[in-house]
């Protein structure tokens, strides 16, 4: 089973408690210039842990800094990423809240989609029944998202899922 933690700032203190089944996701939506040298900085303490780490939204950064993988937001919808090359195990995932972006996900051949909002009751709200229905429509990977706790943890067994992702479950 792999988690995946989505991270806003770079805290040691969180990424210590974390297994070696978890993948931090560094994705800082609040400010407009990357600080690479930050993202080196996390890039070399996940390695050092030896966690794997992915950048959000930054493809082209993402294999210029040798990193795991890219992560691709639902918003996100280009396509320039296909015409570059990677390494043998650079991964991209992405997220869907619903079958038009899932297929776009597929085009933008992601190995994984994360698919939002299993739990928590926000505007993507899908629950479990309509988050089963949307799964079995594609053939890709599928992570569940949004509001996993220690509470519903086992929840996700009924789905045949067990790869997840989130924030408040890490911290």
């Amino acid at each position: 089973m792999n988690k995946y933690y989505f991270i806003n700032n770079f805290d040691t203190n969180i990424i210590n408690k974390q297994d070696d089944k978890t993948i931090i996701i560094y994705r800082n939506y609040t400010s407009k210039k990357i600080d690479e040298k930050l993202i080196l900085k996390i890039k070399n303490y996940c390695k050092k842990k030896l966690l794997k780490f992915y950048i959000s939204n930054e493809v082209k950064l993402a294999v210029k800094l040798n990193l795991d993988g890219v992560y691709i937001p639902s918003f996100n919808k280009n396509f320039s990423h296909l015409s570059f090359s990677y390494k043998k195990n650079f991964e991209i995932i992405g997220s869907a809240h619903n079958l038009k972006e899932i297929k776009i996900k597929e085009l933008q051949n992601v190995k994984k989609i994360f698919l939002s909002s299993l739990f928590k009751k926000n505007k993507n709200y899908l629950g479990i029944n309509k988050f089963k229905l949307l799964s079995n429509l594609t053939r890709t990977k599928i992570v569940s998202l949004g509001g996993i706790s220690n509470n519903n943890l086992k929840k996700l067994k009924l789905l045949n899922n067990p790869d997840f992702a989130g924030i408040s479950y890490f911290e």
